[in-house]
């Protein structure tokens, strides 16, 4: 049995026409405030629980460790946060 995507006059997303646009509303108009939150998305990543939220700061580091950590590639300053914290839960 042929679908109606079958048919070469089918079209799942069809241009507007004048009528379409005078009969359109904004999105603020149609729906409440919870479904625009979940429509619009906001730029960056969610942010953290403040428990797991990261403080930026400034540090000197040694040439040394710089270089240990630099040389495994993208994400060294994660590995050097759990470096630190393990030494934090090992004092």
């Amino acid at each position: 049995m042929a679908s109606d995507r079958d048919n070469p006059e089918f079209d799942e997303n069809p241009e507007w026409t004048e009528e379409d646009f005078a009969k359109a509303r904004p999105a603020g108009d149609v729906h409440g405030p919870e479904i625009l939150r979940q429509l619009v998305r906001q730029p960056g990543r969610p942010p953290l629980p403040p428990a797991r939220r990261k403080e930026r700061v400034t540090i000197r580091l040694s040439p040394e460790v710089l270089e240990h950590f630099r040389s495994g590639g993208p994400g060294w300053q994660t590995r050097v946060d759990e470096a630190l914290r393990r030494a934090v839960r090992e004092a």
